[in-house]
């Protein structure tokens, strides 16, 4: 891909993108699809703000971003979403998935739904996407890139559910890794500190004693992780069953 991506005639290519209307996946999306990418944008709720950036892309390029709803804790819906996605250009090269659930799951009070919802976007969803698409990424021999997060091997006071399904995310890349290549590559990206929560920013004291473990001394940017998605697939031609963590160095 990077030969093609130099040249101008990635135009062809396609990603389907979990989760792309906010936020990093849709960074991700404008990052890409400025490189040529056509984009299959998923969304389950934010239909609203999808149709938006998906009108964006395709004024810059016609025909070059389709939306796609879906709910990932259903299995029709993911595979429904993985053949539409296929029949839109008739390919599909590869698959980031971003989409994800997030809140905190006190031990004491944790729900068995609570349970379901958080393994079914950070686990579940990437499995079965992965399987439903395998057949068009093996014969592009193209790529699955999963955003994963540092708290996959770190916990994180009081989100023990998110931290499993993160922690069987991160499984996931390894282990597709070995099992589809030589024709697929699968990678992970594990972001650290890049946005405040969208429900607010920490108080500022919460906020300093963030940035003060973060040798960098900054919060990244989703642009960052875009970047690092986009070399993956389109620079690294000899990487798969790697997770990259994008955190300015606060996992030292």
């Amino acid at each position: 891909m990077a030969l093609e991506a130099a040249t101008g005639t990635m135009t062809n290519r396609v990603v389907l993108i979990t989760g792309a209307a906010q936020r990093l996946g849709a960074a991700t999306a404008r990052v890409l699809h400025a490189r040529g990418w056509r984009i299959a944008l998923h969304c389950r709720h934010s239909r609203a703000e999808a149709d938006a950036l998906a009108a964006e892309l395709n004024a810059a390029r016609a025909d070059s971003c389709r939306v796609f709803v879906a709910d990932l804790a259903l299995d029709s819906d993911i595979t429904r979403m993985a053949a539409d996605a296929l029949a839109a250009w008739g390919r599909v090269d590869a698959l980031v998935n971003n989409a994800s659930s997030f809140y905190p799951t006190p031990v004491a009070t944790a729900t068995p739904a609570q349970w379901d919802d958080l393994f079914a976007s950070n686990a579940r969803a990437p499995f079965f996407l992965a399987q439903a698409l395998l057949p068009a990424l093996r014969d592009s021999r193209g790529a699955i890139i999963n955003l994963l997060d540092i708290h996959a091997s770190r916990p994180l006071q009081g989100h023990t559910l998110y931290c499993m399904a993160k922690a069987a995310h991160s499984m996931l890349t390894l282990s597709l890794a070995k099992e589809l290549a030589p024709e697929v590559r699968v990678n992970g990206v594990a972001p650290g500190a890049i946005l405040w929560p969208s429900t607010g920013a920490p108080d500022p004291a919460a906020q300093e004693h963030l940035l003060a473990g973060i040798p960098l001394a900054r919060l990244g940017t989703p642009a960052d992780i875009a970047a690092t998605i986009a070399f993956l697939l389109e620079d690294a031609p000899y990487i798969t069953g790697q997770i990259i963590a994008v955190d300015g160095g606060r996992g030292l």
